[in-house]
């Protein structure tokens, strides 16, 4: 069987009656789910005597998480892998948790979550809500950016003890626009191991999505509400080759649209991801300068949480005459490798038009000379 450690017994015998179904009669099943539903409800009554409203309950959540039709379609290897999987004692688990759709919630990290001693949480409630979900029970610590470095205290006590702890934040992959960061590097600095439970990212599938091509990106997270500060940071990403990433809350949404546009410019192409894995999820392609009217022309634009990709500063070519400012000093004191290095750092050139320039002002110099 799948070997989820489950405190809540009911569905660790859901669990154990889907494995048990599917292994002994996959001739039978094939692809007909109508066939497993009715074994398995077959199995859990044998199992572990529910009312039918128990049964299809349970049946009912299971279809919801997706997790029947995967363990169905599982490969003996897969079912094999998440056996074998080995959390090591006295380790911090950073465990990325869905940004709004279940589903989306890995079967390691569900392993991670059924198997751990504690969980500290960003928000105790909201991962309370989420556990209960999953059918887990596990003593919650509340661990958010007011009191990250205190809570670590709590949690370095436990893992030195030899227990089992993870880290969620409220949603998504924990250090990112989210607590997890300092308690992660006080665990580190007690001398203790924090491993990641990859999964979502609102950054990361909004980048996906995003179809620019620049080699790198930059990920912002929250402007500053505060006009001036956001002016200043944005003039300091402005000359930035990099895709541009940030994090905003609805109701500043056009204001930062707005300061993007006037600080970056207009003609940049921009990428609007609203509700991400979310039932009214929307994904916008425009050019910075006509963002604002596309988000002003509805009111649900403005609504849920957003991530703005933004395309990075194009990258122009330097004329002679700047090339010659910067090259001249440097071949007079430098090999020409190094000058050229140098140059293409400084100018931002291909380092072909760089090298061509440098060897012909060193021919003319040569021919002066």
């Amino acid at each position: 069987s799948v070997d989820v450690t489950l405190n809540t017994s009911i569905t660790t015998t859901v669990l154990n009656s889907v494995t048990y179904v599917t292994d002994n009669n996959a001739q039978l099943i094939g692809n007909n789910f109508n066939t497993f539903l009715k074994m398995l409800t077959t199995e859990l009554t044998h199992q572990n005597p529910m009312s039918p409203m128990d049964t299809q309950e349970f049946t009912s959540q299971l279809v919801q998480f997706s997790e029947v039709e995967q363990l169905m379609n599982m490969s003996g290897n897969i079912r094999q892998s998440l056996q074998a999987q080995q959390f090591a004692a006295g380790a911090l688990y950073v465990v990325a948790t869905p940004i709004g759709n279940l589903a989306d919630l890995s079967l390691r990290a569900l392993k991670v979550l059924g198997s751990i001693d504690a969980v500290a949480a960003e928000d105790t409630r909201h991962t309370g809500a989420l556990l209960d979900r999953l059918g887990l029970r596990a003593p919650l610590i509340a661990c958010h950016e007011h009191n990250e470095r205190e809570a670590a205290q709590q949690v370095i006590a436990r893992l030195a003890a030899g227990e089992r702890v993870a880290y969620v934040s409220d949603a998504g992959t924990p250090g990112i626009s989210d607590p997890g960061a300092r308690l992660v590097d006080a665990v580190r600095a007690a001398g203790l191991p924090a491993v990641p439970i990859p999964g979502a990212s609102a950054a990361i599938s909004a980048l996906s999505v995003a179809g620019f091509d620049e080699p790198s990106f930059h990920f912002a997270g929250f402007l500053s509400p505060k006009q001036q500060a956001r002016a200043d940071a944005i003039t300091l990403l402005a000359p930035l080759r990099a895709t541009l990433v940030f994090y905003e809350a609805p109701h500043r949404i056009v204001d930062t649209v707005r300061a993007l546009a006037d600080g970056l410019g207009g003609e940049r192409r921009l990428v609007i991801a609203r509700e991400l894995t979310k039932l009214h999820e929307q994904v916008h392609a425009c050019a910075l300068g006509a963002a604002v009217a596309w988000l002003e022309a509805d009111a649900n634009r403005q609504r849920g949480e957003f991530v703005l990709v933004v395309q990075g500063c194009a990258q122009t070519a330097p004329d002679d005459a700047e090339l010659d400012r910067v090259l001249a000093p440097l071949g007079r004191e430098l090999p020409l490798k190094q000058a050229v290095t140098l140059a293409v750092e400084i100018c931002g050139a291909a380092r072909n038009t760089v090298y061509a320039r440098a060897l012909a002002l060193k021919q003319a110099g040569e021919a002066g000379a």
